[in-house]
């Protein structure tokens, strides 16, 4: 004898505060899936580099990783929660990315350096294109925001850091 489960459809009705608009969602949809790509890119870099420091760059590139995999996650999970659907698939990143391809070869240090370097800044500069209108319609996303880039920024600041040399790197600090 065969059982047959016979599944009715129901209609479920939440009323939630707040629901993003389509310019919300494209919005974090693009940090994203540009943080989905820098965790990617994070760790072509990680296997891939070769070179004078190797080990402490190694390193770094593991946490670039780990802060984009959490970013990345946090805002998907943000999305969900104002009835976005992320969209994270690797099709989908690669069509959407505003970062430039890392190269499929080993890399030196330096080099490897100025592209993750690029790569924290775009993605970077994705977020910051964002925040403004985030803002306007929700302030509580715009704070994760905030916590992405303030992280971003230190973590190119510091890998950066790598390449520059005292007082002759572009841009220059900015004294009182």
């Amino acid at each position: 004898m065969t059982d047959t489960l016979k599944t009715e459809a129901t209609v479920h009705e939440a009323k939630p505060p707040f629901q993003a608009s389509k310019q919300l969602a494209a919005h974090l949809q693009a940090v994203h899936v540009d943080l989905i790509d820098l965790h990617l890119q994070g760790k072509q870099a990680h296997w891939n580099v070769v070179g004078k420091n190797f080990r402490d760059l190694h390193l770094q590139l593991d946490e670039v990783v780990d802060a984009a995999r959490e970013f990345s996650d946090q805002v998907a999970e943000r999305m969900r929660a104002v009835y976005i659907t992320p969209d994270g698939r690797a099709a989908m990143v690669a069509k959407q990315t505003s970062l430039k391809e890392f190269p499929a070869d080993e890399v030196d240090t330096g080099e490897t350096v100025d592209l993750i370097t690029a790569a924290i800044y775009a993605t970077a500069g994705t977020v910051r294109r964002v925040h403004d209108d985030v803002d306007a319609e929700d302030p509580t996303t715009a704070d994760i925001l905030h916590g992405v880039l303030e992280r971003l920024e230190q973590l190119a600041w510091m890998i950066d850091s790598e390449n520059r040399v005292a007082n002759r790197s572009i841009p220059r600090p900015v004294h009182e």
